[in-house]
């Protein structure tokens, strides 16, 4: 039976069968080991877990498992982690968490004692071979491509009936003679179906971005042009911007306009991320912006990364960010599509978008694309 209760580096009471201590057998463990209570408190973890997490032992034990793995949560946001260890069923878990531990399958196995009660769950973290990265990559990707699929097929059949109600409207306003009141109610509903219109618009440029304004590109000007477009307001908003671009150009196949509407996207999340955390001038009010080429297997993949420093995210919305109308920000204030544009353009140009976050410290978003010049 598993009862951890000596820290890592003092000296154990309990003894094993073979003459050494059961915290020396703990801490020889390569891969990290925590072992938490049902609600999800930590009891103990490994040496392994404190160099993964890059804290101290007094920073880990009886924190909550999700702040310690995950970086933290909202409080109206549950952790899939923390719901699922009140089942105290045994799982192999196959994640993604960049934020502390890069990517791991956890083995989550409870610790029944002699009356068949459960107040221990011992968690056991590997690392995801390449393979299995891949796997979990794929998984996602059809996941996306579905929903893509799905939201095609709903814009299909919105943009029909929507058209027409704009038409009928421009009908009544152009040959009928209307108060006032009649005016404006039309002019509304003009309104309310061009956005309808619009967000069905987005939602197919989701689900089928087009290539044929591909060409060589540097991906580096595509940035600088970018930054031309929004550097006022980032100036305004007391945002410094840090660039590390490489003194070599290098040039990729894609669409210019494309890749800037990614790359502006994205500037724009930051910078909604940076005013939320930061109201007032901080030095730490910053979007970092580098890009590099480097060797991946047997190609060349041009990487690039717009890193802030704002909010953070909760791991638990990471898998959700690129679905189509998921968005953080309050109602009114964002439709929840431009990442998901952002995706399916970058995985138009044969790329991929991740992203990397902790909350309350940083979010990373990172573009791969093919270096093929």
């Amino acid at each position: 039976m598993l009862t951890p209760q000596t820290a890592p580096n003092h000296s154990p009471t309990s003894e094993t069968h073979h003459g050494g201590t059961w915290e020396q057998l703990f801490n020889a463990i390569q891969d990290p080991v925590i072992v938490v209570s049902p609600d999800g408190t930590i009891i103990e973890a490994n040496n392994a877990t404190l160099l993964a997490a890059k804290k101290e032992r007094k920073e880990v034990v009886g924190k909550g498992i999700c702040k310690i793995v995950h970086g933290g949560r909202w409080p109206h946001i549950k952790c899939p982690l923390e719901e699922f260890l009140k089942t105290c069923s045994p799982k192999v878990e196959e994640t993604r968490l960049p934020g502390l531990f890069g990517e791991y399958s956890f083995t989550i196995s409870p610790v029944k004692e002699p009356d068949g009660t459960i107040d221990k769950i011992m968690l056991i973290a590997r690392e995801l071979s390449g393979d299995e990265s891949r796997r979990v990559d794929s998984i996602r990707t059809a996941k996306l491509a579905a929903i893509g699929e799905l939201a095609a097929g709903v814009a299909h059949e919105i943009n029909n009936p929507i058209t027409g109600i704009i038409n009928f409207a421009q009908i009544l306003l152009d040959n009928y003679k209307l108060d006032a009141t009649g005016e404006s109610i039309i002019h509304k509903i003009i309104h309310e179906g061009d956005r309808i219109a619009s967000i069905t618009h987005n939602l197919l440029s989701f689900s089928r971005a087009d290539g044929r304004d591909q060409g060589p590109v540097n991906p580096v000007e595509v940035i600088r042009e970018s930054l031309t477009l929004v550097r006022h307001q980032l100036s305004k908003d007391g945002i410094r911007i840090v660039t590390d671009f490489p003194k070599k150009d290098f040039f990729i196949i894609a669409d210019f306009r494309q890749l800037q509407q990614v790359i502006l996207n994205l500037i724009s999340n930051s910078r909604y991320a940076l005013n939320a955390r930061y109201p007032s001038p901080n030095p730490q009010k910053k979007i970092e912006i580098t890009c590099e080429k480097k060797k991946k297997g047997q190609s060349c993949v041009y990487f690039i990364t717009i890193k802030d420093y704002g909010t953070g995210l909760p791991q638990s919305l990471l898998e959700r960010l690129f679905e189509p109308f998921f968005t953080t920000k309050p109602p009114g204030e964002g439709t929840g599509l431009g990442l998901s544009i952002s995706y399916g353009i970058i995985k138009d140009h044969g790329g991929d978008l991740r992203v990397n976050s902790i909350l309350d410290q940083f979010t990373e978003m990172i573009i791969e694309l093919p270096a093929g010049i």
